[in-house]
């Protein structure tokens, strides 16, 4: 049936007769449906395609953190499965990332500060293989952590890295104490430190 002519887009001519009333209340109703849809995707849409993968809604603070492997620059292997009994902090960084860059320095002489309380600290960057390894590499040199490249490593179920900085505290019996999605913001700073960090370092069985 040809659409009549001076109608608004997608509005169809309607035939007339016994139906017209019907069928205007059917088209109303739709129109009033996709207008409600389009409004829930301005408001949802965005969040919805920057929002972590499904496996990092799945953390939980308390049950055992998933496992992560860093494969360091140097080409070291480091699981946090065999770092039970320390702390572990996963941060994730990139040299692009201005925050970060300030972050490092204080976590990084947080780390040597406590490395013999039983401190473990893995970085990993989200920098590309083939864009800048220099770069990394000039950093990582200026911290006492082993740092690795994300694209190199394994952390499947800490979901996808999609802000940063962005940190996971593990404490001595493997459980997840911070998560850092959870976080309205995750920067470490001496503050938090002090109050996330350091009570786990006292607690030689664990700790909460």
């Amino acid at each position: 049936m040809p659409f009549e002519s001076g109608r608004g887009l997608g509005t169809a001519a309607r035939p007339s007769g016994h139906g017209g009333g019907r069928d205007l209340n059917i088209e109303s109703a739709t129109r009033r449906a996709l207008l409600q849809g389009a409004a829930a995707l301005t408001l949802t849409g965005f969040d919805a395609l920057i929002a972590p993968s499904a496996s990092a809604n799945a953390l939980r603070v308390g049950a055992p953190a998933p496992s992560a492997t860093l494969v360091a620059l140097d080409g070291q292997r480091i699981a946090t499965s065999a770092l039970l009994g320390r702390v572990v902090i996963l941060t994730f960084w990139a040299t692009w990332c201005g925050p970060c860059r300030e972050e490092l320095p204080l976590l990084s002489a947080y780390a040597a500060q406590h490395a013999a309380d039983g401190l473990t600290v893995l970085g990993f960057a989200l920098d590309s293989p083939e864009d800048a390894p220099e770069k990394v590499q000039a950093v990582a040199r200026s911290l006492s952590f082993p740092v690795g490249l994300l694209a190199n490593s394994s952390l499947p179920g800490y979901g996808r890295i999609w802000r940063i900085p962005v940190n996971f505290t593990i404490n001595r019996a493997g459980q997840l104490i911070d998560d850092g999605w959870k976080d309205k913001d995750s920067t470490w700073t001496a503050e938090r430190l002090e109050r996330i960090v350091t009570p786990l370092l006292s607690h030689p069985g664990g700790g909460t």
